[in-house]
């Protein structure tokens, strides 16, 4: 059983404020990028393996969001036995792209189908939701308003098919005490989906702060003539939405933004819907 979790982009986040419990109320909207995905396959076994390739992930294996998805699941559902999974990484990890937690909701719907737990989407989202709070997103994978940490989502009329997207992710990181080390909340919330490209994410303010690159790229993005351009998330990725019918002597001017940053990731498609 194969699946390919797919990232997200935040269009637009704002910090709206502070909760007594640390955590802060955020309010953005996340939409799916189906191009760019990671590759999962989970099969039963008579042990439990894992076995991973592609780009490193920054943490031991048995705390992978997938082994995290899989233990918590199998602590809940006794029918669910050993499987065997491999697992490809192509997502960038600390980028802002969610790559993490769709790798985890996936496994949750892999295990969902593999077991036949009969258990609908919202009861996979209340399972994946204490992983992460961006993890019940991609349980649904529809653009989605998201509010509260980001686990309250309201799906939205929202298309950007047809759009090219560019992101750019240089050899950045930025975790998410950083982005909020020193960040005032704004107390606003975002305007009507209608407005989305004035949105803009609070973020950027104490992340170009400290890594000045970051909001160069964005610049010359805008400069290449993207109607749209934004760090995702807490960072470090940087994207930018283009007219399809963009002159492809701009969209080859990445190929020189791209060697001023090295080493970066790149990735240029066109968006669709699934």
């Amino acid at each position: 059983m194969k699946h390919l979790p797919n990232c997200k982009l935040n269009i637009g986040l704002r910090v709206v404020r502070k909760r007594e419990d640390g955590y802060h109320d955020i309010d953005t909207v996340f939409y799916p990028v189906y191009g760019l995905y990671d590759e999962l396959e989970v099969e039963q076994a008579e042990s439990l393996s894992f076995e991973q390739e592609g780009i490193a992930v920054d943490c031991k294996a048995e705390d992978n969001l997938i082994l995290r998805c899989y233990r918590l699941m199998a602590s809940r559902y006794p029918q669910i036995g050993n499987v065997r999974i491999r697992f490809k990484k192509n997502i960038p990890f600390g980028a802002g792209l969610g790559g993490g937690s769709s790798d985890a909701a996936h496994m949750a719907i892999a295990l969902n189908e593999l077991f036949d737990l009969g258990l609908s989407k919202e009861q996979l989202a209340a399972e994946v939701r204490e992983l992460g709070a961006d993890c019940p997103f991609f349980i649904y994978n529809t653009p989605c308003h998201a509010q509260g940490i980001g686990e309250i989502l309201t799906p939205i009329d929202f298309s950007l098919a047809g759009y090219r997207l560019v992101m750019l992710k240089p050899d950045v990181s930025v975790s998410t005490r950083e982005a909020y080390s020193g960040l005032v909340p704004s107390g606003v919330c975002l305007p009507a989906i209608g407005e989305w490209k004035h949105y803009v994410n609070d973020f950027e303010t104490t992340v170009f702060a400290r890594h000045p690159q970051l909001g160069i790229i964005k610049q010359r993005l805008l400069d290449l003539g993207a109607v749209y351009a934004s760090m995702s998330g807490s960072g470090s990725t940087i994207f930018g939405l283009f007219e399809n019918n963009a002159e492809s002597r701009t969209l080859a001017d990445l190929g020189t933004l791209e060697k001023e940053f090295a080493p970066m990731i790149l990735f240029n498609d066109t968006l669709r819907e699934r």
